[in-house]
């Protein structure tokens, strides 16, 4: 299996990234609004470097098909103190979040590689970091498959606001710690 490549996102990528949040599979899970301005809202700081998240638009065989994004813990302190009411959460532990915008990307195993390279590269580039943390709405079953095939364990169950306003709060919490040398 060929491996993605990651890109920066940039202000030129918001169209894509609008359409694939208009993706019904995208949609259900991951509801941002693809409206030019929210868009703008949700990506500028990254891009402007005012926002400490790095995220990515992944490309297999050159070709674009869904967004990552990785971030340390530290952060977004309201964010791991809302993990850490569930479970223990590292100093420098950190999470991420993605998604195949394309539906013909789905159920070929191109997510669970997806997740697999994403891990491997916070690894690579934080080299401080001691675990990857990641809430999954407890409902969102590939998601969380994903993590699982790629070594995440569940630690804990617990409620968040969910991204989909139709969902219940429960949410698993995934973890992976960096693996020894």
């Amino acid at each position: 299996m060929s491996p993605f490549g990651f890109v920066p996102v940039t202000r030129g990528d918001y169209p894509l990234i609008s359409s694939w949040l208009r993706q019904p599979h995208v949609r259900r899970w991951w509801c941002d609004d693809p409206a030019p301005e929210a868009v703008e809202a949700e990506y500028g700081g990254v891009i402007d470097g005012t926002e400490p998240a790095q995220v990515f638009i992944a490309y297999r065989d050159g070709r674009p098909v869904g967004l990552v994004q990785r971030f340390a813990l530290a952060g977004y302190p309201p964010y791991a103190e809302e993990i850490a009411q569930w479970t223990d959460v590292p100093l420098q532990a950190w999470s991420l979040d993605y998604f195949l915008g394309e539906p013909g990307t789905l159920q070929r195993g191109w997510g669970t590689a997806l997740v697999g390279q994403l891990t491997e590269g916070i690894w690579a580039h934080a080299q401080e970091a001691t675990a990857v943390i990641v809430p999954v709405h407890a409902d969102n079953r590939a998601s969380w498959r994903v993590l699982e095939r790629n070594g995440y364990r569940r630690v804990a169950r617990g409620e968040f606001e969910p991204d989909n306003p139709v969902d219940t709060p429960e949410h698993f919490i995934y973890r992976l710690d960096r693996p020894a040398a």
